[in-house]
């Protein structure tokens, strides 16, 4: 059986992220005479008390028509809702971001040397730079 708070867990956040819901509550055609059970996930059982302790069901249990997802080893239902996780998340990378902030601003120190400045433009002319050769400007395009 499945606890009360866990059970109301099941009704918030598994049955409207894995459950299609449909306006009408007629029987899916395509399962035929097989039974519709409960989409509830096998890691909400109990873990005692069963045959399979592995699986948690009993030998000869009908299966769930989509007993891949519901099963042990199927995904691992979360415990925190979505939008929580979102905010928690977007809080731990803000976090990173003001450290990484907080240490380029105050604690990298300066530069020990004032850095070199050379005459005429960065010696522009002397080095051949764009405005010494406007013939090599030309021959690019």
């Amino acid at each position: 059986m499945i606890p009360l708070a866990r059970r109301e867990l099941v009704r918030r956040v598994v049955r409207p992220s894995l459950v299609r819901q449909y306006a009408s509550k007629e029987p899916n055609p395509q399962l035929g005479d097989y039974p519709e059970l409960p989409n509830v996930s096998a890691q909400y059982r109990n873990p005692l008390g069963w045959q399979d302790k592995l699986l948690r069901r009993n030998f000869g249990d009908t299966l769930h028509h989509h007993e891949e997802i519901n099963s042990m080893w199927g995904p691992d239902i979360p415990v925190t809702p979505p939008h929580i996780a979102l905010r928690q998340f977007g809080i731990a990378a803000g976090c990173f971001v003001a450290a990484g902030l907080f240490i380029r601003a105050f604690l990298v120190p300066d530069r020990p040397a004032i850095p070199r400045e050379y005459p005429f433009n960065g010696l522009e002319t002397e080095l051949g730079g764009h405005k010494a050769n406007p013939e090599a400007e030309s021959s690019d395009e």
